[in-house]
């Protein structure tokens, strides 16, 4: 029997979807890669995987997941452990592929697997080293302009002169990177004024203009208070792990100042996770209802 792809997919309509998972957690592993050497000024493509203790890592040993999981978390060559977070990382990656494939057109799901790997890397980055390299930041910026021009569809626009369409999405993406960096440039401002120190660095000023270029100014805005709302769960749970750990780390570093400092590394949180969450939250979930509520608000502000 002879099918084209469209039969194919039509039954079996469980193959593009595992295909874009799939995707995706490869994607995730390439991510991996990027949170590792970007900071460190290493190239992302040579030398290939290979473990902390120099060998190279065998391609069957390299598949996302599962590798980590058949091999219990270490290493084939010498026993030493691998993070979990590198499984988590190609997981995370391949649920939030799927999730932009099912809830948008296929264009449209692209420009939003593309902002998803921006996100994650400068996320895991931020974790790591408390600092957002320009290269995720003011490159989630420009890919937003330029997919805005190409997929008008992800600003909701389309018209008949698709010139027309395209320059209007392209508009509505630049005003949501200058109205999202403003926003929270001046938050910044005002926060350092009042507390007398940095309260948070120029890359999320950059990763919220990043965001405001693929999600226009409302999720740009979600983005900046979703986002402190989850760091004010996250201080909440920093405090209550220093409640418990505090007391053993202080005693400690009377006779090892690391500890101490492991104390202090604790006590900050990057703000650059909380709005990355919150830009994916609006763009996969709630811009239906958060849209109509800033409309709203701006038409009151404005009248």
């Amino acid at each position: 029997m002879h099918l084209d792809n469209e039969s194919l997919f039509t039954l079996l309509p469980w193959l593009s979807p595992a295909l874009v998972f799939l995707v995706g957690a490869c994607i995730g592993s390439f991510l991996n890669v990027c949170i590792y050497r970007v900071p460190a000024g290493k190239s992302v493509v040579r030398p290939g995987s290979h473990c902390a203790c120099g060998k190279p890592i065998a391609w069957h040993d390299n598949i996302p997941i599962l590798g980590w999981l058949i091999l219990r978390g270490r290493a084939r060559c010498c026993g030493a452990r691998v993070s979990p977070r590198y499984p988590f990382v190609e997981l995370l990656t391949a649920a939030l592929f799927l999730a932009c494939w099912l809830l948008f057109p296929p264009l449209k799901a692209l420009c939003g697997m593309l902002m998803v790997s921006f996100l994650i890397c400068g996320a895991f980055i931020d974790i790591d080293h408390f600092e957002l390299p320009s290269v995720f930041t003011i490159g989630l910026g420009i890919a937003g302009i330029i997919l805005s021009c190409l997929v008008p569809s992800l600003h909701g626009q389309s018209h008949e002169i698709f010139a027309v369409a395209a320059l209007r999405s392209g508009l509505l993406s630049l005003q949501g990177l200058l109205i999202g960096s403003a926003v929270i440039l001046w938050i910044a401002l005002v926060a350092e004024a009042l507390l007398k120190k940095e309260a948070m660095g120029f890359g999320d000023v950059l990763l919220v203009g990043g965001i405001g270029a693929f999600c226009g100014w409302q999720g740009a805005v979600f983005s900046i208070f979703g986002g402190a709302f989850l760091g004010l769960l996250c201080v909440a749970l920093v405090f209550a792990w220093n409640a418990v750990a505090s007391k053993k780390i202080r005693v400690k570093s009377l006779e090892s100042p690391e500890k101490e400092d492991e104390l202090n590394r604790h006590s900050h949180i990057p703000f650059g996770p909380m709005l990355a969450a919150g830009g994916l939250v609006y763009f996969l979930l709630v811009h239906k209802w958060i849209d109509p509520v800033l409309s709203s608000i701006n038409a009151i502000i404005w009248k």
